[in-house]
């Protein structure tokens, strides 16, 4: 931002020129979707990395990159949507649907701050049967007990449905969400996750998101929020029957909003602190049993991919334009993750982090991704429930995930959910370089419904030449 005014476009440049990349890393410039779709299809990979490498240093500085000790608590799985990609959500009569009780949320938060942990990320199912006092007990209860904790919680999905469910007083629906974010608020609710992006454009999520939000209700949520002095962060998953403009559409359309947040609320006002993209992970859902494009022998591989035939960079994609839309998938490896994520450090120019998606893609490729645009590893994972649901989840501890980011040749350091630095590793004491024995350590694997990581089924990690196994 120059002067509280978004960068300048120049969009009839060639955005593969190194002079407008210059400008681009310094803030004075910005892409356009047309100059980030090129970037995407035709810049050598390695190239793209150092771009993106080179705007994070001039946001965020050569020595320091980031992680939280923050636990994942997902309430329920009791879910009225029904998303193809989702393995963890449940029908309220079903024998494994669930809602934890008060006293068992705040026992995982006594765990967290027991290990230093300073925020809990809190969402879950929409769940029909939980009232509107329920979120209020519940969120006093922690403040009460926990006043330090910082609680991130809630997804924009999650509010569009207590619209539904509390029919809220108000003419529109930003009003309602207004009285509900302004009661969740008052009760201890801090800020606001962005869970529940996937892909904006119209055609995919009415394919993936059945019974979820439309993009304009999320975009409004997190506005509302912005409004009442709430930052968020915002997400995207990829690599299932989006097309590759598709990614950009929904990259668009976080720097839209964040351009009018920053306009209408100024300093006073929440803001997108963060953007994480991650793959779909396809084990045990709905869309992971399509076929990936070219299985099948009727897929003409010379051909576009039907989600890249259907895309626009406006979202205006139909999704009769390809009889196979929705029905083939094109999963991401990491190389085409690394692209997408350096590709949203060079795009979102109004967004201060982004984060390292090692949960679903493993410890090493997060450690890459901190020298291809990002600078925030995320958290120390006590918990997950959602992703490891659906695949494979990592879990790694404090001193690996220091040592990790030591190892990439940055200093590591703990933050607060506002980006703060809360202690930076550069001394013997940091948690790195107190271990005597990797062999002791391990990156594991989480699975669903565990509390804690478990020792089965985990992978080996290599750590400075030896093995942790």
């Amino acid at each position: 931002m120059n002067n509280g005014e978004p960068p300048i476009t120049r969009p009839d440049a060639n955005p593969l020129d190194p002079g407008l990349l210059r400008d681009v890393v310094t803030g004075q410039v910005r892409l356009t979707p047309e100059q980030s779709l090129q970037i995407y299809r035709e810049m050598p990979i390695q190239d793209l990395g150092r771009w993106a490498d080179a705007r994070c240093r001039a946001i965020h500085g050569d020595q320091l990159r980031t992680y939280v000790i923050d636990r994942n608590i997902n309430y329920t799985n009791v879910c009225t949507a029904k998303c193809t990609f989702c393995a963890f959500r449940r029908n309220g009569d079903e024998d494994d649907a669930y809602t934890l009780e008060v006293e068992h949320i705040l026992h995982k938060i006594q765990e967290l701050v027991d290990i230093g942990g300073t925020q809990i990320l809190m969402q879950g199912g929409m769940n029909p049967d939980l009232p509107l006092s329920w979120y209020e007990n519940l969120l006093n209860s922690i403040r009460d007990r926990f006043p330090d904790v910082h609680v991130h919680a809630f997804s924009p999905p999650e509010f569009i449905e207590f619209i539904d469910f509390f029919d809220p007083p108000g003419d529109t629906l930003a009003d309602q969400l207004r009285y509900v974010m302004t009661r969740l608020k008052a009760a201890g609710l801090h800020t606001v996750p962005g869970g529940g992006g996937e892909i904006f454009a119209d055609a995919v999520r009415r394919k993936i998101g059945l019974g979820k939000c439309t993009a304009e209700a999320w975009l409004t949520t997190m506005y509302v929020a912005h409004e009442l002095g709430m930052n968020t962060s915002a997400t995207m998953m990829f690599g299932h029957i989006e097309g590759v403009a598709d990614r950009i559409h929904h990259m668009e359309l976080v720097r839209q909003w964040q351009d009018r947040s920053l306009a209408d609320f100024g300093d006073e006002g929440g803001r997108y602190k963060a953007f994480i993209s991650w793959p779909f992970q396809p084990d045990n859902t709905p869309l992971g049993r399509c076929q990936e494009w070219g299985d099948h022998p009727s897929d003409q591989l010379d051909a576009p991919f039907p989600g890249d035939v259907v895309a626009k960079l406006d979202g205006t994609g139909n999704h009769l334009d390809h009889p196979r839309f929705g029905r083939r998938i094109r999963l991401s490896g990491s190389s085409d993750y690394l692209r997408t994520q350096a590709l949203s450090r060079l795009h979102l120019d109004n967004i201060h982090s982004i984060g390292a998606s090692w949960v679903t893609m493993g410890p090493h490729i997060g450690q890459v991704a901190l020298t291809w645009g990002a600078n925030d590893m995320g958290s120390v994972m006590m918990e997950e429930n959602v992703v490891s649901a659906a695949g494979t989840t990592y879990c790694l501890s404090e001193p690996l995930l220091c040592h990790l980011i030591r190892q990439a040749g940055f200093v590591p350091a703990q933050r607060n959910n506002a980006y703060g630095i809360l202690k930076a590793h550069e001394d013997e004491n940091s948690p790195d370089l107190r271990i005597k024995d990797w062999s002791t350590l391990r990156a594991q694997k989480l699975h669903k419904q565990n509390d804690s990581c478990q020792e089965q089924d985990a992978v080996t990690v290599t750590i400075g030449g030896q093995q942790a196994d």
